[in-house]
């Protein structure tokens, strides 16, 4: 007996919910509601576990990848496979959604296949691309990174968090080899396809009338890092005069960094910051600040650095204080694979789905995979728009739209011919 409209959504909203309360505790913080997901520690292997555990319900293979990505398979692993997933990790005090969303998505939207007796002509994988978020290390979307050969291994083993503990050492300790890092040209073969299923970061969605969206290209964006060394001395003693101190021409350039970006079609943020020795009555040795620059087009970007770090530049100088700049990552404008987009407006369309197209300011590891293989995205309404927050949010019902809209595209990339054009 086929089951009606209304028992196939109830039968969705348990299984999302018992999945959802599942992850849920994972990594939160009591007191704030927010999460600390950070690659390689406590909580990010409880959250690999958790990650294993689903696959195997399923009845599905896992692997781990050279560089630490999870992957698990609903068939043999072989070339033209569709891929879908996301990541795990947080930002410090991050909201539930993103991230998680899409890997609960892909293995609830794989239940909603096999329960329709879908019989793939490829094999489908979900992958947990690990430290997208740069929380613990610096660099986002280090997994893809790493898989895709964007960044030289060397470089990523390098990396250290703030106590000190190197890449190299913190995946040794997670019993993976550092010495396998690297491009994995293998693991990049297999995908035929790739597609993102995230909350959505900023309100285009919340202002109309679908649950669901599909994105058309993320803006460029980079991190730089800058260090500004004084002299530390003691806070009562010192004569403003005899002072170096660090902290003011940062202080100055946060401000000159919100002013230079409100000229442009660009955003600038210093959302991380480290003071040494961090005493209240010490003037700071040290200020090492991280700058988030993101625009419409890369122009927008590199003006707005331009005139950032010569702001900095002048601010030091008057200070007499030494400032050095390093450009951490950069990743250009990311237009993602219009055939590949047609397929899922056309998918989507033919099962009764409005799903308006966008772009996205926000950086995802479709983005990485973008440069080496076919990839999409869907975007799942976010009602405030508010991300990287503990106030982030998704309702129950739109979750439950987004499951079902990947399904939907999952099935066509995985039964037709994937050269077919779109309809």
């Amino acid at each position: 007996m086929r089951e009606s409209p209304e028992s196939v959504l109830t039968r969705s909203r348990r299984a999302f919910d018992r999945t959802w309360a599942e992850l849920e505790p994972v990594g939160r913080d009591g007191r704030t509601g927010g999460y600390n997901r950070f690659a390689w520690t406590r909580v990010d292997l409880e959250l690999r576990e958790w990650f294993v555990a689903e696959a195997e319900r399923r009845g599905m293979g896992v692997e781990v990848d050279r560089n630490g990505n999870q992957w698990a398979w609903w068939g043999s692993p072989s070339d033209d496979a569709i891929v879908t997933g996301s990541h795990l990790d947080s930002v410090p005090g991050g909201g539930a959604f993103d991230g998680p969303l899409g890997v609960v998505s892909a293995f609830l939207a794989l239940d909603t296949m096999i329960a329709s007796g879908v019989r793939p002509s490829r094999p489908l994988a979900i992958v947990n691309f690990f430290e997208e978020e740069g929380s613990r290390f610096g660099l986002a979307c280090l997994g893809s990174r790493l898989l895709t050969g964007a960044v030289a291994p060397e470089k990523a083993l390098a990396l250290a968090d703030d106590d000190g503990v190197t890449l190299a050492e913190a995946l040794a300790g997670a019993g993976i080899d550092p010495r396998g890092l690297g491009a994995d040209v293998e693991a990049t073969r297999r995908i035929g396809a790739f597609v993102e299923l995230h909350v959505e970061q900023g309100r285009h969605l919340a202002l109309g009338d679908a649950p669901v969206g599909v994105a058309t290209s993320i803006w460029p964006h980079g991190r730089w890092h800058l260090r500004f060394d004084g002299e530390g001395n003691h806070a009562g003693t010192t004569a403003i005069a005899d002072r170096r101190d660090p902290m003011l021409p940062f202080a100055g350039v946060v401000s000159a960094a919100r002013a230079i970006a409100a000229q442009t079609d660009a955003v600038t943020t210093f959302g991380r910051i480290r003071v040494q020795p961090n005493g209240t009555n010490a003037i700071p040795t040290r200020v090492d600040a991280w700058l988030d620059a993101r625009g419409a087009t890369r122009d927008d970007v590199d003006r707005v650095i331009a005139a950032t770090t010569a702001e900095a530049e002048t601010l030091a100088a008057e200070h007499g204080v030494r400032l050095t700049i390093e450009r951490e990552s950069w990743t250009g404008v990311v237009d993602f694979d219009a055939g590949l987009r047609g397929r899922l407006l056309g998918a989507l369309a033919d099962a009764g789905m409005d799903s308006p197209v966008m772009h996205t300011a926000a950086g995802h590891d479709a983005g990485i995979l973008a440069a080496t293989v076919p990839t999409a995205m869907l975007f799942v309404r976010n009602p405030t728009g508010v991300s990287h927050s503990a106030l982030e949010q998704a309702t129950e019902a739109d979750c439950v739209e987004g499951v079902a809209a990947l399904a939907v595209v999952l099935q066509d990339l995985l039964t037709r011919p994937l050269a077919s054009a779109a309809r």
